[in-house]
C-alpha cells in the first residue's frame, strides 16, 4: 500500500510546482522537479520526495513510495501541471542536497570544474559523462547554468543523486588546491601525447569563450584533443560536453592500462 493515501492537488500546489521553473524559487524553496518514470526511479532510492503527482496507474505500480505529499491525477491534470511538452506519468518535486564543499575531499580524486557553461543540455551530458567514469565532485563557477534546471535534469539523468555539484568561486577554489589543474585550449598539448594522473581537476569552459582569462592563468596542465588526420581542416572545435567525454576517458583509460 501507499504510505499515503492519494488527494486532490491544489491550485496553489500546483502554483508552487510550476514556480520551480525558475531559479529564484528552487533556491528560495531549495527543490527541484524531477518527471518520468526512468529519471524518478534513478532518484527515488537517494531521496525522499517532498511531492510527488502521478496517475492512478503509476501509484498502482509503485505503492511502496513515500512522500510528504501524494497527489492522483489524470494525464489532462498532469499535462497542466508538468514543466514538459510531453508528460511521463510522474512528476516530483526533490529536495536540494545540502552540500558543503570539503576541498579535503577533492584531494586523490579526478574532478571537473565547470567555468560558465550555459547550456542545459551540456550540463546534463557532462554530469551523465561525470557519474559513468566515476567522478564523484562537479565544481560550478557561479556564471555556470543552474543544474537544476529543468532541462538540465532531465538530461542528466539520475547522476544528479551520485555526483556532487558545488557553486563556488572558482578562482578561489583552485587557488588552495594543491593538485595539477588541467584544461584545453587550441595551443595546448596533445592529449594522447601527455602525462596525466589519478588525481586533478579538469576545467571545461563556456561554450562560446571556452576558459575565462583569469582561470587559464590558474591551469598549469594545458591539454589539446588532435582531429584526425592531424593538420586536417575539419570543424573549427568540439562541443564542450563531447570534449568532456573524450578527457574523461583518456584519463579513465591511463589508470588501465
Amino acid at each position: 500500500m501507499l504510505s499515503k493515501t492519494p488527494s486532490m492537488i491544489s491550485k496553489a500546489r500546483i502554483k508552487w510546482i510550476k514556480s520551480l521553473e525558475i531559479r529564484k524559487y528552487r533556491q528560495q524553496y531549495k527543490a527541484f522537479v524531477a518527471e518520468g518514470p526512468k529519471l524518478v526511479e534513478e532518484l527515488l532510492p537517494y531521496s525522499t520526495p517532498l511531492c510527488i503527482v502521478a496517475t492512478q496507474d503509476w501509484l498502482n505500480q509503485n505503492e511502496q513510495i513515500k512522500a510528504a505529499e501524494i497527489y492522483a491525477v489524470n494525464q489532462e491534470e498532469l499535462k497542466r501541471i508538468s514543466l514538459l511538452r510531453t508528460p511521463q506519468n510522474v512528476l516530483t518535486v526533490m529536495p536540494i542536497p545540502d552540500r558543503k564543499l570539503d576541498l579535503s575531499a577533492l584531494q586523490g580524486r579526478l574532478v571537473i570544474a565547470l567555468d560558465g557553461v550555459q547550456d542545459p543540455g551540456n550540463i546534463g551530458t557532462i554530469l551523465r559523462t561525470a557519474d559513468w567514469f566515476g567522478i564523484k565532485h562537479v565544481l560550478c563557477s557561479e556564471g555556470t547554468v543552474d543544474v537544476y534546471n529543468p532541462k538540465c535534469v532531465q538530461s542528466c539523468m539520475g547522476a544528479l543523486a551520485r555526483v556532487e555539484v558545488h557553486y563556488c568561486h572558482l578562482p578561489e577554489v583552485l587557488s588552495k588546491v594543491q593538485m595539477p589543474i588541467y584544461g584545453t585550449f587550441l595551443d595546448g598539448k596533445d592529449i594522447y601525447a601527455e602525462e596525466l594522473h589519478a588525481e586533478g581537476i579538469i576545467v571545461m569552459g563556456n561554450e562560446g569563450n571556452g576558459i575565462s582569462a583569469q582561470i587559464a592563468e590558474m591551469i598549469n596542465r594545458r591539454l589539446y584533443v588532435p582531429n584526425f588526420p592531424k593538420g586536417s581542416l575539419t570543424t573549427e572545435s568540439l562541443n564542450v560536453a563531447v570534449t568532456t567525454g573524450i578527457v574523461c576517458a583518456e584519463f579513465r583509460r591511463r589508470l588501465q592500462s
